[in-house]
């Protein structure tokens, strides 16, 4: 989830620069959406996303190369593994990243077909590339392309069904344990470690809006119920004694669906949504322990 983090750190930085270099007027029209095809930022679009694909892949099958340990492609069954936590974390990958593809696209003027087609699917494409390659590796999870299929096949079917996206995957993390501050080191090492592989420590989310399936009621559009899944007593590949199951009841933001006029706020609006609010919780166990928490994160 490293990237997660990084993406959000780039964004930031890159609206901030050019909220400094151009007139605030300037940056509103540079953001909002066009209202048909625009050629130079479909353009962008895709030579940056074939570029990022490309590079993405190439980095991730970097350490295959450079330990020499290429194999005969080969396919594993690892559903059982960690509690299926690494299943949710497939989901949630495709879905956010066919969702970024989507709406660059929405925002170049693309036609919807060709949003879904081409944007959506970026989301499957990318993750199950990567699963190839892990084939000539550790194995190709047919469970984990699986996992890919459910995220991206959640955005799309929402798109056509409601066009709004009333059910949202999210995220959260906790540092925890004796090694919890390194996931605010600058070493990026420590960071990619501590939030990619403490899976006990990591909560996947299905964020649903309210107000999205009652219009007429006087519930606020921005608020959700989510539930979430965890696991406890799993770290990296590692299963400790007794591992077990959570989930997790808890309220939630849907920032997208806050009202303003500013582009640069949705932009922002939609880059955090992606994380779980804290918020009042309960949690229950798979042994059946039940938890309140003030505030879970």
């Amino acid at each position: 989830m490293n990237t997660f983090i990084i993406k959000i750190g780039i964004i930031c930085f890159v609206l901030f620069f050019f909220d400094k270099a151009w007139s605030q007027s300037a940056l509103e029209a540079f953001l909002k959406p066009a209202d048909s095809l625009h050629v130079y930022r479909r353009n962008a679009v895709v030579i940056s996303e074939t570029v990022l694909f490309v590079g993405g892949i190439m980095q991730i099958n970097k350490p295959f190369n450079s330990d020499h340990s290429i194999a005969k492609f080969h396919c594993i069954n690892d559903n059982l593994k960690c509690l299926q936590i690494d299943k949710f974390a497939h989901m949630f990958s495709s879905y956010q990243i066919g969702s970024l593809s989507y709406n660059a696209l929405q925002w170049s003027g693309v036609s919807q077909r060709n949003k879904l087609i081409f944007g959506a699917g970026m989301g499957f494409v990318f993750l199950t590339s990567v699963e190839m390659f892990d084939g000539f590796n550790k194995g190709t999870s047919f469970g984990d392309i699986a996992a890919n299929a459910v995220g991206i096949s959640l955005f799309i079917s929402q798109e056509l069904l409601w066009k709004e996206q009333r059910i949202i995957p999210k995220y959260s993390f906790r540092p925890m344990g004796p090694n919890s501050a390194d996931i605010f080191s600058t070493d990026l090492g420590k960071m990619k470690y501590n939030v990619g592989s403490e899976f006990d420590a990591q909560t996947f989310w299905l964020s649903v809006n309210l107000h999205s399936f009652f219009k007429q009621s006087a519930l606020p559009k921005w608020l959700n119920l989510a539930t979430g899944y965890g696991v406890e007593g799993i770290s990296g590949a590692i299963v400790q004694t007794s591992p077990y199951r959570q989930l997790y009841f808890s309220f939630d933001v849907d920032l997208s669906k806050i009202q303003t006029h500013s582009h640069l706020l949705k932009t922002l609006f939609y880059v955090f949504n992606t994380i779980k609010i804290p918020a009042p919780t309960i949690e229950v166990s798979s042994f059946g322990h039940t938890k309140w928490h003030l505030l879970y994160f």
